[in-house]
């Protein structure tokens, strides 16, 4: 008799228990994400819409008749594109983009678009993927677009190399949205690993902006990469915040809410700790810029605000059950929201009045300590080696282990390598 009285007070406490994961859940937004995180400066953001015009031109046929461009359009000039690779030119080796030299702003731009929904060649370099199929330096990143950036270099490597040539005071920029991202991001990767085909050039003058981001580095790269990668996202945009593979969430593009709604269960019972330590686990890589725009319990879209960070605990790990998940996705709507934000942030350092140098100097060294920050947090988590077997996910038995030093010795290598210290005794990185 005592134990049926019971019966019910348990399904009430379960009840219970449902219901306040549920209702944590739907209150969860994606300004969640970036509450701790601090604001984005005009400087750094300033190229942002740039970039992302400069990738929606990448859809035109015709950029002197152009058929889609935004409101004031795309701000290029047609006679500064170096060359265009279409389908037909990539042989589906690669997303088409285009070699853009930016003589107003010092820039050599090979901007990539995005995902092709009719294209089986995009599927196919989404499908090229295992959980820990493929490492690059020390880490692990997604096998298809790792392939689709090293055909880009090869491709283009003697051309970007004669540019820079011809301009060497430019620096050189990799841009891409959604699968582009991805592309984009290893390139950025690849280039750098590559510097002496590109006459030596120096890490600082390396730069990628990646725009809705794919997930395709694990966390360590995505960490030491920062001063390289910067990633974009626009409030609640799902692929930065979905670890299900890519190929799965194209494959139920017509179903994608329930695809997302799943995943998001599945992911709460997956505690946080367990998922950082997971080193072939993929994170949308680089520096973070989340533009906000929308706030809970209110209607409409507010003045957009950018906030920055390198994190390595909260790296836009939940997903976001919003009706938005999909529409912040698309380029034009990040174009859009980021030049407002541009706007808005160049009146107000307009106001403040601080000088450009100083307002750059502190930028750079707040982002080398923010940097340090998160490769000590790394270390700190004594992340399993490559080749440690893991109980999250899978592993491909017959990859190659590579023999790796404990963790706390490799990332000080890699302090020393990467930062010096200042006369103010700050870490900055090497020139």
């Amino acid at each position: 008799m005592s134990i049926a009285c019971c019966i019910p007070v348990l399904e009430c406490v379960y009840c219970l228990a449902c219901a306040r994961w549920a209702w944590k859940r739907c209150l969860h937004t994606g300004s969640h994400d970036s509450d701790s995180w601090g604001l984005a400066t005009a400087d750094e953001f300033k190229p942002v819409p740039h970039l992302c015009r400069l990738i929606l031109s990448v859809y035109e046929d015709d950029l002197e008749q152009p058929q889609w461009a935004p409101p004031g359009g795309y701000g290029i000039n047609p006679q500064w594109v170096h060359h265009r690779r279409s389908y037909e030119h990539t042989e589906g080796h690669a997303p088409p983009y285009l070699v853009y030299v930016d003589h107003e702003n010092h820039d050599v731009v090979l901007a990539i678009r995005g995902m092709n929904m009719v294209k089986e060649s995009d599927y196919a370099v989404l499908l090229d993927n295992r959980l820990g199929e493929r490492q690059l330096d020390g880490g692990y990143v997604h096998n298809g677009l790792l392939k689709a950036a090293e055909w880009v270099f090869e491709s283009e490597c003697e051309t970007l190399k004669e540019i820079l040539n011809q301009h060497s005071n430019y620096r050189l920029t990799f841009a891409g949205h959604s699968l582009g991202s991805g592309v984009a991001a290893l390139l950025a990767m690849v280039a750098v690993q590559n510097r002496a085909r590109l006459r030596n050039l120096e890490r600082q003058r390396i730069r990628c902006f990646a725009f809705a981001p794919a997930r395709c580095v694990s966390l360590n790269l995505a960490v030491r990469y920062a001063d390289v990668i910067n990633s974009v996202v626009l409030q609640d945009d799902f692929l930065p915040r979905t670890a299900t593979p890519l190929e799965d969430i194209f494959k139920s593009l017509f179903c994608l809410p329930c695809l997302l709604c799943i995943r998001c269960m599945v992911d709460t019972c997956i505690p946080e700790n367990v998922m950082l330590r997971d080193p072939r686990r993929l994170y949308a890589p680089g520096r973070l810029y989340h533009i906000v725009e929308r706030k809970p319990f209110r209607c409409g879209r507010f003045p957009p605000v950018v906030k920055t960070a390198v994190p390595v605990d909260g790296r836009f790990e939940r997903i976001v059950l919003s009706c938005n998940a999909t529409s912040d996705h698309a380029i034009i709507w990040i174009e859009r929201e980021a030049q407002k934000a541009l706007d808005i942030m160049l009146e107000k350092e307009k106001i403040m009045g601080i000088p450009p140098s100083q307002r750059m100097d502190q930028e750079r060294r707040t982002h080398a300590e923010e940097q340090q920050v998160a490769i000590q947090r790394i270390a700190d988590l004594s992340i399993p080696d490559t080749c440690s077997p893991y109980r999250y996910g899978t592993f491909d038995d017959n990859s190659v282990c590579v023999e790796t030093e404990g963790s706390s010795s490799t990332w000080g290598k890699f302090i020393t390598k990467a930062f010096i210290t200042d006369e103010s005794g700050k870490l900055v990185p090497k020139t």
